[in-house]
């Protein structure tokens, strides 16, 4: 069956309820241990089922945000989707309190009881509405920028479209997409600060209702930080500015050197090369063919996973009118299959989606032997090492995407790793910030963002854009508005996937491959910081494994002179 023949009927509530509730009461009333497990899985089976309507609806209305009928299930979705965990929270409820504890938790996960732990302390009938009207708020801003239509260059052009324009070699043309992609947000800055505060407003509500001191700390249990803390992560952003925005520095002035610029200008930095960046060789149809065949070579298991990926057409990766904005993976419970979502633009980023995405679904992929739902994946921490770690694996095939430009293609993508470190941590210490001070204003918001944005990302020169100077940058970056307290996940897993570029690119490890598919099979059954000692990777909070990984990086691109890429 493919993709779009998968059944979807929205749920009827009052009886799921009713359902679910009586197969509760008797795994919470069993008489011996048999009998709990026994419906432990049938609750398994219900909550899974609930999913993939649910996980189904977002999908279909996220590849067309103009479709009437799932545009009224997303709005279904957003007021249910709270009262829909909240019903799930009895069964939390009753894991926790259950006379065979001891039994379940020697047969299944720790992380289950974490993780019914943080459910439980995240949400009560106290802040339902707040969390219908959150979801309303991130709708908002998912379909204003899904349906943004921007002329350009003769043609109407989505954001993804114009974005394409960033990295052409004419410097009047990449100046004038820039603008024309600011001038956006600019046009609905007023409905954006609108949307956000909305948003930040509420959030800090829900925390003060369900007894956090701010919305930092709601954010950090609601992200399932499990053996590590806020502090951690503070000095771990710390070690970012001093250790690898140095470094970014140096690749900075080599860029500037390269395109033979004065200065480099925020529309500048996107362009690596003055010829312009590696582009890949195909249409959307023709690089997954080559995927294919790449992920045949690369083991049996990729190969299998990726002929069922393309059979049942679980992957829509071009942009359009109407397509929500960015990439994701989402794992449909009840099929239990992956569905890759994208919108390639014919730049290199198609490629750095493709294969982040697909280490996402390969991992969901071979988890599926997990049962619980909300352990197939793991948390985010963890899930991005195997998406960037996927992009490291396949590099020996890149010349197959890129041709003669592979080697440029690896110089600029181990670079932009490094460059997204800061990146990662401005986003996550400006949330902090605005969380911490619900009451700033939208132009206090601005004012910070543009202060940070200085320390962790120094070679942004706006002095030829007003609005980016005054801070207006994080509007772009949907995971502020969708999902707070994410993006520093993607840091951490930034610098564990590199410890898997240099086990397999430097030291020729037999071994990397071997435990990249391990920590891939446990999916959320473990710990970020237990899977990460699982795939024999150094913590992230150790600066010395860091230090010393980061020396290794740059050295790598040091030594690549610069004849090769020109």
């Amino acid at each position: 069956m493919i993709f779009s023949d998968f059944p979807y009927e929205r749920p009827d509530l009052v009886r799921y309820e009713a359902i679910f509730n009586k197969v509760t009461t008797q795994f919470s009333e069993a008489a011996d241990y048999s009998e709990a497990k026994q419906a432990l899985k049938e609750l398994n089976h219900l909550r899974s089922n609930m999913f993939k309507n649910m996980k189904l609806s977002y999908i279909r209305y996220s590849l067309n945000n103009n479709d009437s009928f799932y545009r009224t299930e997303n709005d279904f979705w957003d007021q249910q989707e709270p009262l829909v965990k909240q019903i799930h929270n009895q069964f939390y409820r009753s894991l926790l309190a259950s006379p065979f504890r001891s039994q379940l938790e020697a047969d299944f996960p720790e992380t289950l009881f974490l993780f019914a732990e943080d459910q439980l302390r995240l949400l009560d009938d106290s802040v339902i509405e707040l969390k219908q009207q959150e979801n309303e708020a991130i709708s908002q801003y998912t379909l204003l920028i899904a349906t943004a239509e921007i002329a350009f260059d003769g043609k109407t052009r989505t954001l993804s479209e114009l974005s394409a324009f960033f990295t052409v070699p004419d410097r009047e043309t990449r100046k004038a997409a820039q603008q024309a992609y600011e001038d956006f947000f600019v046009a609905h800055e007023q409905e954006l600060d609108t949307i956000f505060d909305q948003l930040v407003k509420i959030r800090h509500q829900q925390a003060q209702k369900l007894g956090f001191n701010n919305y930092v700390d709601y954010g950090d249990r609601l992200m399932n930080r499990w053996g590590y803390d806020r502090q951690q992560l503070q000095a771990f952003r710390q070690f970012i500015v001093d250790e690898v925005v140095p470094i970014n520095q140096k690749l900075y002035q080599r860029q500037k050197e390269r395109l033979g610029v004065e200065s480099l200008t925020h529309y500048d930095l996107p362009l690596v090369y003055p010829n312009g960046n590696p582009r890949p060789q195909g249409n959307a149809e023709e690089l997954i063919q080559k995927a294919q065949t790449m992920y045949h070579e690369l083991s049996e298991e990729t190969g299998a996973f990726f002929d069922t990926m393309a059979k049942q057409k679980l992957l829509d990766l071009t942009s359009r009118p109407g397509k929500q904005n960015g990439g994701y993976c989402e794992f449909i419970d009840g099929v239990q299959l992956p569905f890759i979502f994208a919108n390639f633009n014919g730049t290199a980023d198609d490629i750095d989606v493709l294969t982040h995405e697909t280490g996402h679904a390969f991992q969901s992929y071979l988890s599926r032997w997990i049962e619980e739902p909300e352990l197939v994946f793991p948390t985010s921490d963890t899930a991005e090492i195997h998406s960037m770690s996927m992009e490291f694996f396949t590099w020996p095939w890149m010349n197959t995407f890129f041709g003669s430009d592979s080697e440029k293609y690896k110089f600029a993508h181990l670079s932009s790793a490094l460059q997204f470190l800061p990146y990662g941590a401005l986003v996550d210490h400006y949330q902090e910030e605005v969380y911490l001070h619900p009451d700033w204003s939208p132009a206090e918001r601005k004012n910070r963002w543009r202060q940070l944005e200085q320390i962790y990302c120094p070679e942004r020169n706006y002095q030829e854009s007003e609005a980016l100077a005054r801070g207006i940058y994080w509007y772009r970056q949907g995971h502020i508005f969708e999902v707070p307290f994410y993006y520093i996940d993607y840091t951490l897993a930034q610098v564990c996937a590199l410890q898997f570029w240099a086990r397999s690119v430097l030291e020729k490890d037999p071994t990397a491959w071997r435990d990249y598919l391990a920590i891939c099979r446990v999916g959320g059954s473990k710990t970020f910081l237990e899977t990460v000692q699982l795939g024999h990777l150094s913590s992230p909070f150790d600066a010395q494994k860091m230090t010393e990984l980061l020396a290794s990086v740059d050295h790598y691109l040091a030594v690549i002179p610069e004849s090769v890429l020109r």
